[in-house]
């Protein structure tokens, strides 16, 4: 009797491999195993694939989703203006619906029972897993064996790796636990559980020190259209290569380091290390794009659907309805978020120096307090007393009332 078949979210590393032979040993499966290319720096993909195989996977896939990345999800992270607490432009859970779809997608072709990842019970990502699943595909059953076996700590599971012939680094294994993609890195554990702890310099590999950076400050202009940039310093290109570009422009100033303490999806409080040198750069940008071109009442209530937006991304909703609404208000208003905006880079600094739209709503004669002034100033003596009348009227009332007792 043939076997039921498992499609498996593999990285090559530790964890998804010890996976590999678990769900072969312990449950009786065939294995299938899928990494995704979402712009990581390990070149070694093919590596990947292979070493899946070697471990008995029957079939092995390396997908690359970067463009896919940059245009299906990415592109409504600037939109939204995405920072989760105001300063993490979620990494992460970005990804991860991108990879469930391909999962979910490869599930189907090989009409696979279940799916399975390697997130330990203690973070977000096996949330943003099983709930993306759940969305795209109810029917398909979910494993997580990390929080099945009996592996409690990393070394039990080299134990049990050796034991099962899945091979294991012969050197020190980092202590950091790092995720990473297009839109930058995240950095945790070792030294950096403590919260007192100052990050080592070794864990950064996308931004220099901003003592190191250059000593003289680098300019540059960057052209949105409709929202979403298309050209650093009159070149053209598409996301993917903006970002890119913005990434290694940002990071050799020391731009784009967070050094945080996150509020996990599972009610834990977490020391966060990211380096998003691009993604913080083009969404600054967007931002000083956005305060120049959208009306004052918009632009207010957007700001605060933006915190509902990260905080619903960080918490696995990406597939649910209310995102895809958000996602809709979201692009709305950005037809009018064309122009260019200037920047200033300078040993870990990013200063907005600049900002011109064909759609900016800032008028000079409005503005200014010289010549050629158009204000009228005549309006504001009943603006004012119209505006304040309901406070004037409450306090009348309490006056009033504090004699009467």
């Amino acid at each position: 009797m043939a076997r039921e078949k498992v499609v498996l979210a593999y990285s090559g590393g530790l964890d998804t491999s010890c996976c590999v032979k678990w769900l072969q040993d312990e449950l009786d499966l065939d294995v299938i195993c899928m990494a995704g290319d979402v712009g990581q720096e390990r070149a070694d993909l093919e590596t990947v694939k292979q070493k899946a195989l070697d471990l008995g996977a029957i079939k092995s896939y390396v997908v690359d989703m970067r463009k896919e990345f940059c245009e299906e999800y990415l592109d409504k992270c600037i939109y939204a203006n995405g920072l989760y607490q105001d300063q993490y432009p979620l990494v992460s859970a970005l990804s991860r619906p991108v990879i469930v779809k391909h999962l979910v997608r490869i599930a189907r072709e090989h009409e696979a029972k279940y799916i399975a990842h390697g997130c330990t019970g203690k973070g977000n990502d096996q949330a943003r897993f099983e709930i993306g699943v759940r969305a795209l595909a109810p029917d398909i059953e979910i494993l997580a064996p990390v929080r099945e076996w009996e592996l409690t700590t990393r070394e039990s599971e080299m134990e049990w790796a050796a034991a099962h012939g899945v091979p294991v680094p012969v050197t020190k294994a980092s202590p950091y636990s790092i995720d990473d993609n297009l839109w930058g890195r995240a950095i945790e554990a070792g030294v950096l559980e403590d919260p007192w702890n100052e990050p080592p310099e070794d864990i950064y590999t996308m931004t220099v020190a901003p003592e190191a950076a250059p000593e003289v400050p680098e300019y540059l202009e960057i052209e949105f259209y409709q929202g979403l940039p298309t050209q650093i310093d009159g070149k053209s290109g598409d996301l993917q290569e903006i970002i890119e570009k913005m990434n290694l422009i940002a990071g050799r100033n020391g731009y784009g380091r967070i050094d945080m303490v996150e509020d996990r999806l599972v009610g834990v409080k977490s020391h966060e290390i990211y380096e998003c040198p691009g993604a913080l750069a083009i969404i600054r940008a967007h931002q000083a794009l956005e305060e120049l071109c959208l009306e004052r009442d918009l632009l207010r209530y957007k700001h605060n659907l933006e915190q509902n937006w990260a905080q619903y991304i960080y918490d696995a909703k990406w597939y649910a309805p209310l995102k895809h609404a958000l996602d809709a208000f979201m692009r709305t208003p950005q037809r009018f978020v064309t122009g260019t905006v200037r920047m200033k880079f300078y040993k870990g600094t990013l200063t907005v120096v600049g900002r011109k739209s064909n759609y900016s709503l800032y008028d000079e004669g409005l503005a200014t307090y010289g010549e050629g002034d158009s204000f009228e100033r005549a309006d504001a003596a009943g603006f004012i007393k119209l505006s304040g009348l309901p406070t004037k009227v409450w306090a009348q009332k309490q006056v009033t009332r504090e004699h009467t007792i």
